[in-house]
Formats: C-alpha cells, structure tokens, sequence
C-alpha cells in the first residue's frame, strides 16, 4: 500500500505543545561560561522550559487535548491505539500512555503503551500505529512523543535540550501527509554514541553520535532506494525533514548527503537546503532538541514553513541514538499547511515567557524534586499558570502520594 492507493493512511491531525517558557541560548552560554565562537554552530535561538509539574505525560496530554477535543463522539470511539514515545520514562513497568488515555477520557476499547527508542521513538511509534490502522479499517491511532530531559548542567549538551510533546492523530484519508508505506529505509546497529544508565546521566560520545548519524542517514536512503527504485536524494521530494538535535547537525548532515547521493554541483548545496531543508528548522530552532518529537517537530515545520499549500512530496529522516534510523515518504496533502496554522503552535512558541538562567535552573530544581522515583510531593501550578498566555487547557502532576501520580487541568 502507498500513497498512490485509493486507501491513503498517515497524519490526520497534529497538536504540539512546546512549553509555556523558554531560554535564550545565548543567555546560557554566558552563565556557563561556553565558548560563544560555538553558538554559532549550534543553531538554535531558544530552548524550551518544562515547568515543575511538566512531566511527560502532563506535557503529552496537553499537546493531544486539541487535537482530541476538535473530534466528534464517533471519531473518538475509532482511536484504538494510544502510544506514547519517550526517553524520560516515569515508571519502569507502567507506560505513560495509560496516564494520558485517562486525562484525555479516551474508550477503554484501545491499546495502551510505551515505546523508547531514543530519538528514533517518535517516527518508530508513527509507522507502527500506521500499520495498525492499514490493518484495521476504520480506526485511528493516537502517537504522542513526549520528553522532559534533566539538563546536563554545563555542557555543550544543556543549550540544545528542550521540552516538548507531539501528537498526531493517524488515520485513513489523512489531511496532513499520506505515507508511503512499503517504501521506508531502516538502517540500525548498536553504538555506544548517547545513553542515559540514570534519569539524570547522560553520557555521549559526541564525535561517535556525528558519525552514527551521517552513516545511519547513508544506510537507510541506500535501503529506501532499494525499496522505491529510481528515487533521488535531491530531486524526488519538495521538502526534507530531518532529526535536529541542532540545525547546525542538520546543515552538515545534508551537505554530505547532497555530496554522497547526487551529482548536485558545490554551488547548488546552499540553494538546495534553503529550499528544502530550512523550512523544517524554523520551529525546533526555537524550541531545541525535544529527542523522540523532535523528527515530527521537524516535519511539522517543513509543512508551516512550506512555499505553498498545494501538494508536495516529503522525505522524512529520523535517528535515534544507540542506534536505530529511518528514511520515509510521504505526501503532503493541499491545504495541510493551513490546517497547521490553525493549530496556534507559531502563536504559542513567540507567546512563552523568557526565564532567566537563575529561574530556569530553579524550576529545573524543582521539577527534578517530583520526577522519576519520587515517592511524595506536591505542585501547585502556580509556576506554570504564570507562564504563556494560558490560553489553551494545561495538564499538571498534582500530587505524588506513595509512587502514585495525580494530575490535573488548569482551566
């Protein structure tokens, strides 16, 4: 089945929910002493900011709740699958999606779990819930990526980690992008280029996890082709998004892939990308690396930021640390690019309240104090009510009484 059939699959709906504050990043390179002459590099302008009571499910809720609330009664009933996709789990053995399935009121009729494949988590649960709903006519499927990292106070690493959830609602005769199924590159191994042993230990091989990347980008395009003979790295799609854990990351990884799979001249790499790439950074250049959302992020940005509404193609690249990787297709449909815009998601990012370093590094204090293991605690949400705008319902972790988490809305 591909985009070509007359049963289409793929995104019906997005919600992303980027956080209600943010940092600049210039700012925390200057409180940590970092070497400006790399900001540069880096790419990004600002990072998202959890506030305390902003776990993962609270932010994964509040990302879905949009595009939940815009069904009717009957659609709701058709969402069967419900998965959430993290790397910043709060339980061991409960998957976070059943937290969320109640704060959502979602049917009982539909499977609940987690999936964790570093970065890759999002893009891994997407064509999952895809084939699920390929082989189950007439329902939906609801994939939440989801991350609250603890900064790795700092390090070069800390600029770059964001926040943030995304939702998309998978379904047949979608209105964002058609996927094409049947076509998708894998290319996976394990490496020991990014891993987390503890909640808040972070540990990478940064040359390790650029060279990971690049391959991985190789090998999957090399077994996409395979699967779609006659497709060009540079010519077959109208836009490319790809993992941003910086938009620096992104900028040199197409270079090499311009390089290594066309005959694209040196002058034409620079138009190619700001033709085709830079639309999927306008978004995560603003919010950092949100890891399992961040290739939805990304996606989700390519289409904002699109030259028009009409049809386009789209590759899709995603990679996650260890390492696992995909390269997908899809189409985007006529008219997505409005139904984006009226997801209020550009509004939001430039509505955020800026934090200080001392007040980011208070609230991350604070959060970390209700996080993973936590057996008691209480927020208030006040924090968090004082943020953004408030215009949209926010769900917040409440209590914390013997392991057991309580949350609740504000608004």
């Amino acid at each position: 089945m591909n985009v070509g059939s007359a049963h289409r699959v793929g995104i019906d709906a997005v919600g992303a929910y980027c956080g209600s504050a943010y940092l600049e990043t210039e700012d925390l390179f200057a409180a940590r002493g970092l070497d400006a002459a790399r900001l540069g590099n880096l790419g990004l302008r600002r990072k998202s900011v959890a506030a305390p009571g902003e776990d993962i499910v609270a932010m994964a809720a509040t990302a879905a709740r949009p595009v939940v609330d815009a069904l009717t009664d009957a659609e709701r009933r058709s969402i069967r699958t419900l998965v959430v996709a993290t790397e910043s789990p709060l339980d061991l053995s409960k998957a976070a999606s059943t937290h969320v399935h109640r704060l959502l009121g979602l049917p009982r009729q539909c499977r609940l779990f987690e999936v964790k494949q570093a970065c890759h988590g999002g893009v891994a649960a997407l064509q999952l819930a895809a084939s699920v709903v390929a082989a189950e006519p007439g329902s939906r499927a609801l994939v939440i990526a989801s991350d609250t990292p603890v900064p790795t106070r700092g390090s070069y690493m800390e600029p770059a980690q964001g926040a943030a959830a995304v939702a998309v609602l998978v379904g047949e005769d979608p209105r964002i992008v058609a996927l094409e199924l049947g076509t998708s590159g894998c290319y996976g191994y394990e490496t020991p280029d990014f891993f987390r042993p503890a909640p808040d230990v972070d540990v990478m091989d940064t040359d390790l996890s650029l060279m990971a990347y690049l391959d991985c980008l190789l090998g999957a395009f090399a077994d996409h082709a395979e699967r779609k003979p006659g497709v060009d790295f540079v010519g077959s799609y109208d836009l490319l998004a790809m993992h941003t854990p910086f938009p620096g990351m992104v900028r040199g990884a197409h270079r090499t892939g311009v390089r290594k799979l066309s005959d694209l001249g040196p002058g034409g790499v620079q138009e190619d990308f700001a033709r085709r790439v830079a639309p999927s950074l306008r978004f995560p250049e603003q919010v950092g690396n949100i890891y399992s959302g961040t290739t939805l992020l990304a996606l989700i940005s390519a289409i904002a930021a699109a030259p028009t509404d009409e049809r386009l193609s789209v590759g899709v690249f995603s990679y996650g640390s260890g390492c696992a990787s995909e390269f997908l297709a899809g189409e985007v449909v006529p008219g997505a690019r409005q139904l984006i815009a009226e997801t209020g998601l550009e509004r939001e990012l430039a509505a955020r309240t800026r934090l200080t370093v001392d007040a980011y590094d208070a609230a991350v204090d604070r959060a970390q104090a209700v996080g993973f293991g936590a057996e008691h605690g209480e927020v208030d949400g006040a924090e968090l009510a004082s943020w953004g705008t408030g215009e949209r319902p926010r769900a917040v972790l409440a209590s914390i009484a013997d392991y057991r988490r309580e949350y609740r809305w504000l608004r």
